[in-house]
């Protein structure tokens, strides 16, 4: 359903707290519904009597305030709505711009993965500038009381109730980011790791004799995994039998990693001829046992996460 006082109730409640929504929208829900049996009581049609009840109801924004107990003011209360939907909206979009724009230049200048950086610091100063300047024009347009048409708000205004879905988007494109980051790391550091040697050649920070089997086979491993958080979110809610592929996998890419930590041989020998401590075989066995433990509890942690996921969801 998709009804006004659905897409209501849903812009409502997006802005109070999380632990009050159900009881919010018992209430508010039950109250609609019977201010608008009143209307139809007296020989109003269904529809008319909803936006009618709704627009009398105002810009669920102002009312989630009010449930929330929450000031909707910055300067002053006049204009803090509309301000606050200029931000978010020049906030979506242009620092992200800016900064993709200054990454690509300085890409294109050869600076390669250095190039980020500057793309990052781009994008948070200009968010910094649109905030301070829109702060301050709207603050001067509310001190000055500088008149501002600003449009009622009418219930066409009104936004889709969400879908809700099993699987959030942001969680898979997340995911898929790291692991095709991780992807790209494993060949990037035997080219360009952060160690050099004493006449300026790379020394890379995993053994090269892994990629005569093992980096290649990791490789394969979080490539599945990439293809596993997409068809996860396709079929859109945790069961489990994806647990159990999720399981596999993790398996398959934890256990080896561990093994090569513990048997010293993850880490490239040549590491030794510049890093000294890395030379000691007590502090390699260390660094060894340090990875492996830290793969197994991100493994750990992983699968008593997606098994509480995949329970709940198949309760539901």
């Amino acid at each position: 359903m998709n009804t006004l006082t659905d897409r209501y109730l849903a812009a409502t409640l997006r802005s109070v707290p999380t632990q009050r929504r159900d009881e919010i929208a018992t209430e508010l829900r039950a109250s609609i519904d019977d201010m608008i049996e009143g209307r139809t009581d007296g020989g109003q049609d269904t529809t008319t009597a909803e936006r009618e009840v709704l627009t009398e109801l105002g810009n669920p924004d102002v009312l989630a305030a009010r449930y929330a107990d929450r000031r909707l003011q910055l300067i002053g209360p006049t204009y803090y709505l509309l301000w606050l939907r200029l931000l978010k909206l020049l906030l979506s979009f242009i620092p992200a711009l800016v900064g993709t724009i200054v990454t690509v230049v300085e890409a294109a200048e050869g600076k390669g993965f250095g190039a980020i950086g500057p793309g990052i610091v781009a994008a948070m100063q200009v968010a910094v500038q649109i905030t301070f300047w829109l702060t301050l024009t709207f603050a001067i347009i509310e001190r000055t009381q500088t008149a501002v048409d600003v449009p009622e708000w009418t219930v066409d205004q009104l936004p889709d109730a969400p879908a809700r879905r099993g699987i959030p988007l942001a969680d898979t494109i997340a995911s898929v980011i790291m692991l095709v980051l991780t992807i790209a790391y494993l060949p990037f550091q035997h080219y360009h790791s952060w160690v050099r040697g004493t006449d300026g050649e790379n020394i890379p920070i995993l053994d090269p004799a892994l990629w005569s089997f093992w980096l290649p086979a990791l490789i394969v491993v979080l490539a599945l995994s990439v293809i596993f958080e997409i068809v996860k979110y396709r079929i859109d809610r945790w069961t489990w039998a994806l647990f159990g592929m999720k399981a596999l996998l993790n398996l398959a890419f934890a256990v080896p990693l561990a093994w090569l930590a513990l048997s010293d041989r993850l880490l490239n020998p040549a590491l030794g001829e510049r890093l000294s401590w890395v030379a000691e075989a007590g502090n390699r066995d260390s660094l060894g046992l340090a990875i492996a433990v830290g793969a197994a509890a991100v493994m750990v942690w992983d699968l008593v996460d997606t098994a509480r996921k995949a329970r709940r969801q198949t309760i539901a």
